[in-house]
């Protein structure tokens, strides 16, 4: 059955604070990304427990809501809903940001885009090496070089994809910005730059520096060329700013781009680089080991995307990376190994369809559905996934091995890992691959067990009450945790409510059916005591009009507490995405004594609560 995506993507807006709270929103493999004029009217908790999302990260002005491998469909609804990237910023609102989460978050802005062309064209590239390597092509061959030129290409020209995510995130001109970038790149600039005896430009000599492949000076370039253009947009005549702005930002930008902001944003990375180097030849294998062991802590908090700049620049220069993508091999493999693991061994249908989904997710490299669907949720879970992702980065880190392309490391993208220079690389990384699934899975299988809910506590019944039984097998919860205000805050009447585990309901007491709804997902009746009950079998489900409910009573029928009302699909109106939480209502509580039990698991006639007319 179809998700409800639109309905997905109607909460999380109305939860997030509205459209007028959106100032830029994207999506990365499993996230929407928002970044909000304020954090304060986003509704987190609500957001937490809204059918179709996994789990939400906030901080500073970002909102990143988890949804999984749906994280398209959703976020395509919700372009349909309003414009999001229309350039506000934070400070128009009213919002307030600490200096870090605005950096992070015009950071994550500008690389997350480039990851899929980047690490399509480093899987490419290692593709054509695999062939070279076994004979079935030659480096030679046109077909070698059509498809090496444009995997090479990415890089050569990932500057102006830069210029681009750049001038998006700070809602600057992209052609404008895309022409400045690519000055710095252009063949006659890096010849003049080449100058025997260096060029002099205003009396300063300008760096040898060849930008090909690099980030940083694009983003500081692009950065400034936005304050320039937002200056002369606002003190500019109308009837010549189409062309005076460029211009300005053109005369006054690229001149000092060569002089001061390119050679900055070189050195940045350079520093970035030598900093991570220099952590990994300080700890050496054990930074790999001690990264996979804390990733899925950095996940879930959001703080893994500070690493990215570094891995895109490292992809660039000096061409490999030696710690975070390694690293994130044996995390990714661990969360799917553990999962299937706990697919193996629970018996919650609905934990080992989750359980299976995410696993097969995170061998492929993409692990928020394992982490927020399974890990997060399990203590011995995450216990498994850092013990067997730090021994898998422990071999990794020392066998010193190599990825070659920004991608989330899984299956699919294990050719990330060759090395044309070191066959024994891609072998390490299986090696790592498979140490890390078999000891997560092993773990798992051993630590895991489902956990064994309390049973719930029947009520001290008075000697004139009545007992008023399960209706069903499932969880028994207090009315006021039922995600629907009608029902919590009792506005219908008093009670209590059963999280079912199967799709049958059952009379709570002897009586007679008064309705049966057209709809078929609810059903009224008066017990033989005077208790006015309604049983409604999840939350905002007229909307199915009847689909997956099968009464099999009738209205005016006699009934006995335990005989079977209804039988409905419950897996179907899950996959729906509805709550399928039933309350126990007592319409007429106001007018009577209602004795009520303890949460807990429950089975089908348990008491439950005791009622009593007054």
């Amino acid at each position: 059955m179809a998700k409800d995506y639109a309905g997905t993507a109607k909460n999380v807006l109305k939860l997030i604070g509205g459209e007028e709270n959106v100032t830029h929103l994207e999506h990365c493999s499993t996230r929407l990304r928002f970044s909000v004029g304020d954090l304060k009217k986003v509704d987190q908790e609500g957001l937490k427990t809204t059918s179709g999302v996994m789990g939400v990260i906030a901080s500073g002005n970002q909102c990143q809501v988890v949804i999984g491998n749906d994280v398209i469909e959703v976020y395509d609804e919700l372009m349909k809903l309003g414009s999001f990237n229309s350039g506000k910023d934070a400070s128009a609102q009213g919002g307030k940001a600490n200096v870090g989460a605005v950096v992070l978050d015009l950071l994550v802005g500008i690389f997350q885009p480039l990851v899929p062309a980047i690490a399509g064209a480093g899987i490419l590239k290692a593709v054509l090496t695999i062939f070279t390597t076994f004979g079935l092509m030659t480096t030679d061959a046109t077909v070698y070089k059509v498809f090496y030129y444009v995997a090479d290409a990415a890089l050569y020209y990932l500057p102006l994809m830069v210029a681009v995510t750049t001038a998006t995130k700070l809602n600057a001109n992209k052609l404008v910005a895309l022409a400045l970038v690519g000055a710095t790149i252009y063949p006659n600039t890096m010849t003049l730059l080449a100058t025997e005896g260096g060029a002099y430009l205003f009396g300063f000599q300008l760096q040898n520096i060849t930008y090909t492949s690099m980030v940083f000076p694009a983003i500081l370039t692009v950065a400034f060329m936005a304050l320039v253009e937002r200056f002369f947009n606002k003190i500019s005549p109308k009837a010549i700013r189409v062309f005076f702005v460029p211009l300005m930002c053109f005369a006054i930008t690229f001149p000092l781009s060569l002089l001061i902001l390119s050679p900055i944003g070189y050195n940045i990375g350079e520093l970035l680089t030598a900093a991570i180097l220099a952590l990994y030849n300080t700890l050496g294998w054990l930074a790999v080991a001690l990264v996979a062991a804390i990733l899925p802590f950095m996940i879930s908090l959001g703080m893994h995307k500070a690493l990215v700049p570094y891995a895109v620049s490292s992809i660039s220069s000096p061409g490999f990376d030696m710690l975070y993508l390694p690293a994130s091999l044996a995390h990714n493999i661990s969360e799917g190994g553990a999962c299937l693991a706990v697919a193996v061994k629970t018996k919650d249908d609905d934990l080992r369809s989750t359980a299976i989904s995410a696993g097969i997710s995170g061998l492929f490299g993409i692990t928020e559905p394992a982490l927020y669907g399974v890990t997060l949720q399990h203590r011995k879970v995450m216990m498994s996934v850092c013990a067997s992702g730090f021994i898998g980065g422990l071999f990794i880190g020392l066998m010193k091995v190599k990825a070659f392309a920004a991608v989330g490391p899984g299956i699919a993208s294990m050719a990330m890992y060759i090395d044309p220079d070191n066959g024994m690389n891609i072998v390490y990384a299986v090696i790592g691959f498979v140490i890390s699934v078999v000891l997560s899975f092993v773990f798992t299988l051993i630590l895991y067990k489902d956990k064994e809910e309390d049973a719930a506590v029947a009520p001290v019944l008075a000697a004139d009450d009545s007992a008023v039984v399960s209706p069903m097998n499932g969880k028994l919860i207090n009315l006021e945790d039922v995600n629907d205000e009608v029902f919590s805050t009792g506005i219908l009447g008093d009670g209590m409510a059963v999280i079912p585990s199967t799709g049958e309901l059952f009379a709570p007491v002897d009586g007679t059916i008064d309705t049966v709804f057209d709809s078929k997902h609810a059903i009224s009746m008066v017990g033989k005591d005077g208790a006015e009950i309604l049983l409604h079998v999840g939350l905002d489900t007229v909307r199915l009009e009847g689909k997956y409910y099968e009464p099999q009573v009738k209205a005016g029928d006699q009934v006995k507490a335990g005989q079977l009302l209804m039988k409905f699909d419950l897996k179907a109106i899950k996959k729906e995405g509805y709550d399928v939480v039933t309350p126990i209502i007592v319409t007429n509580s106001e007018d009577s004594r209602l004795t009520k039990g303890t949460a807990g698991v429950v089975k089908t006639g348990s008491v439950i609560m005791g009622f009593s007319a007054k």
